[in-house]
């Protein structure tokens, strides 16, 4: 592939050296140069303005450069960017535990601090597995999820999602053989799955599920009432339940947290994402005092025994302090609801389109699900063409914008994802 000369010198050099995320270096379109951020705007080194209409992965919850969470970070940069958690503290990770025990529903007490998603399932399931360990119940290691659910690329979170697609099934072989369901979202698949746990309880430390919307598994959706019920099955078969809200937390589908739409508390939840408004990486593994008890003891062999070396990061707790300031001093649920009901009247031509399967909408989620994508890159430069930054997978074109977007800006967005799904459907027959 030839490096076009008006790229900077940075790029060409970096470029032979840098392996890039969920993308076919051989066959790929370079990727666009990016020389700064604004608002919910991505500057490119041409000058040129694209609309972010995914957040940088569903994490800039705020948008970009938040001039309230810079101040904290630099203030907090000047003083002290890290020191290691263990035998040591600081201000800004106990402060931020606190608040998380305080923001997250129920129970929730907990939290333990990493800088992924990925990592922060691979804790609790860790967490779920040492607890019946500790408890007396060492069969008890393998997982329930779900058809459809994604929960990270590390080897164990592989293997509680799905696993026959292009990015998990040809590591196979490698993962543990988790126990995978369909969602129970009807009431024939309810008994199906009650009968399935049934089957595999003394031998299952816990279920896992996306609340509300499975995400990287193709952006579907499910009720409440289905969150509910898996509560109640886990509790009627004495069940952890480990709920993975990294990328519905923090306000996306409409509530702070999504799992409060059920009116449920897991024993476990994941967070990370917009925990610091796309900023810095960090993630928490937030746990009931019940699963923290059964940790205590005389001998190191009852605890929890994981400590990554950036675990309470203060420079990256100090960013998840200032988003969460925002949400309590900003409307951003509020901002959520208008986004909602923009999506829902804006994407509904979608529905008329040829090849168009669905079009969903849940809180600043909006979705177009399609027969098959067909060119991915040939839609994404669309998008680019029309000053926005959408990044279709699967068979969806979705928008998960910044809750602070402008108005006029998200109509932009909606408006070119009609058009190019328009241009899609025209399209289409030159890839099948």
């Amino acid at each position: 592939m030839t490096l076009k000369k008006c790229r900077p010198g940075w790029f060409a050099k970096g470029y032979n050296h840098i392996w890039l995320p969920y993308t076919q270096m051989h066959t790929s379109p370079l990727p666009q140069v990016v020389k700064s951020t604004h608002d919910t705007r991505i500057v490119l080194n041409d000058g040129t303005e694209l609309i972010d209409g995914i957040a940088s992965w569903w994490s800039a919850c705020h948008g970009y450069n938040h001039h309230y969470i810079r101040e904290a970070v630099v203030t907090q940069l000047e003083n002290m960017p890290h020191v290691m958690l263990a035998g040591l503290s600081n201000e800004p990770a106990y402060t931020l535990a606190s608040r998380l025990a305080a923001l997250t529903p129920g129970q929730l007490s907990r939290v333990f601090f990493s800088e992924s998603g990925s990592v922060s399932v691979e804790l609790a399931m860790k967490m779920a597995v040492q607890y019946w360990i500790n408890t007396g119940q060492s069969n008890r290691k393998k997982f329930i999820s779900f058809k459809n659910g994604y929960h990270g690329d590390t080897i164990g979170t592989m293997g509680i999602g799905e696993t026959d697609n292009i990015m998990h099934g040809p590591f196979s072989g490698l993962m543990t053989k988790q126990r995978i369901s369909p969602l129970p979202a009807t009431f024939e698949s309810q008994t199906d799955f009650e009968i399935f746990v049934e089957r595999h309880a003394e031998t299952t430390a816990a279920v896992i599920m996306e609340p509300l919307v499975q995400g990287a598994g193709g952006m579907v959706f499910h009720e409440p009432a289905v969150v509910k019920f898996v509560r109640e099955i886990c509790d009627r078969h004495s069940l952890l339940f480990i709920l993975d809200e990294i990328m519905v937390g923090f306000g996306r589908t409409g509530t702070l947290f999504a799992c409060e739409q059920a009116s449920v508390t897991p024993d476990i939840m994941t967070l990370s994402k917009s925990l610091t408004g796309g900023t810095m990486a960090l993630a928490a593994t937030i746990a009931t005092n019940h699963i923290f008890d059964a940790f205590l003891g005389d001998t190191l062999e009852t605890c929890l025994m994981h400590g990554p070396t950036y675990t309470g990061n203060a420079l990256a707790c100090a960013a998840a302090n200032a988003s969460i300031d925002l949400f309590e001093s900003e409307p951003r649920l509020l901002q959520v609801a208008a986004i909602e009901s923009h999506l829902k009247d804006a994407l509904k031509p979608c529905k008329d389109i040829d090849g168009v399967k669905d079009v969903r909408v849940k809180g600043a989620i909006g979705v177009v699900e399609l027969e098959a994508l067909g060119d991915m890159y040939w839609i994404r430069q669309c998008f680019i063409d029309k000053g926005c930054w959408v990044r279709p997978f699967g068979n969806v074109i979705y928008l998960m914008p910044a809750f602070t977007i402008e108005m006029n800006d998200l109509k932009h967005l909606t408006r070119s994802v009609v058009e190019v799904t328009e241009a899609w459907s025209e399209q289409r027959h030159k890839w099948t």
